[in-house]
């Protein structure tokens, strides 16, 4: 998608985020598997946007650092009760400017990982991971499953209609790429907004290629945060990858 950048999902969702997305995915569920994982040491939360996971989870008395490349996502998050517990870093996930060797374990929570549009873009990050985390340090990443059947090729639905008020979902989809990409078209009296998003899927068998050869050995993997069982019906998993001792 021409024009698409690091930037551009969180500066295009931010006005909207918490009122479209406050409860696409359990929050407490995800708070608690993190903080378990953590063991009580830092975190570092990828694509934090308004603090929607990384709030609530600082207010266990963890050290939550949150990167994120949109400046208005930020923004969003400043304004909240408890965000002065959140370090907020701006910055590209696909290379966090954290401090190496600091975190006991970072997470990308419902899908962010996605967000880094291309293979170079996940290499990158996972290449960062293994250089922020502590020896033996963790990664959390949850994602949707594809569906052995495939995705569709994408088309038209609608989001929201009102008398006022009418948002519209377009999208298309590249199976040989593993890519999406889309728009949120927002429409009311004020006008026209245009929301673009882009996701580049990847199989949990690719994760765990992706993970290894940076150093990672996948430790478990869940159907949700709250340590569902994973099987061949499931649509989510919680995949959690550990950094060997011998690559520090």
């Amino acid at each position: 998608m021409d024009g698409y950048g690091p930037e551009t999902y969180g500066e295009s969702f931010a006005d909207v985020y918490d009122d479209w997305y406050a409860d696409v995915s359990d929050v407490d569920a995800t708070v608690d598997g993190v903080h378990s994982l953590a063991g009580g040491g830092p975190v570092l939360e990828l694509g934090v946007g308004t603090g929607r996971i990384a709030i609530p989870l600082a207010a266990h008395g963890l050290d939550v650092v949150g990167v994120d490349a949109s400046p208005a996502m930020l923004a969003q998050l400043a304004t909240k009760p408890g965000s002065d517990g959140v370090r907020a870093v701006e910055g590209d996930m696909a290379a966090p400017p954290v401090e190496a060797g600091y975190f006991t374990v970072a997470f990308a929570a419902f899908n962010t990982f996605f967000n880094l549009t291309d293979e170079a873009a996940q290499q990158r990050c996972v290449a960062s991971l293994a250089v922020a985390l502590r020896a033996g340090g963790r990664v959390a990443i949850e994602g949707f499953v594809p569906p052995a059947d495939g995705l569709t090729d994408g088309g038209i639905s609608v989001r929201k209609v009102t008398a006022t008020h009418a948002v519209l979902s377009v999208s298309q989809h590249d199976a040989t790429a593993q890519r999406i990409e889309g728009q949120h078209i927002d429409i009311s009296a004020a006008g026209v907004v245009m929301r673009p998003w882009v996701l580049h899927y990847r199989t949990p068998p690719q994760l765990d290629d992706l993970f290894a050869d940076h150093g990672f050995v996948l430790e478990s993997r869940h159907a949700d945060w709250a340590g569902t069982a994973f099987n061949e019906t499931s649509d989510v998993h919680v995949s959690v990858y550990r950094l060997e001792l011998a690559s520090a």
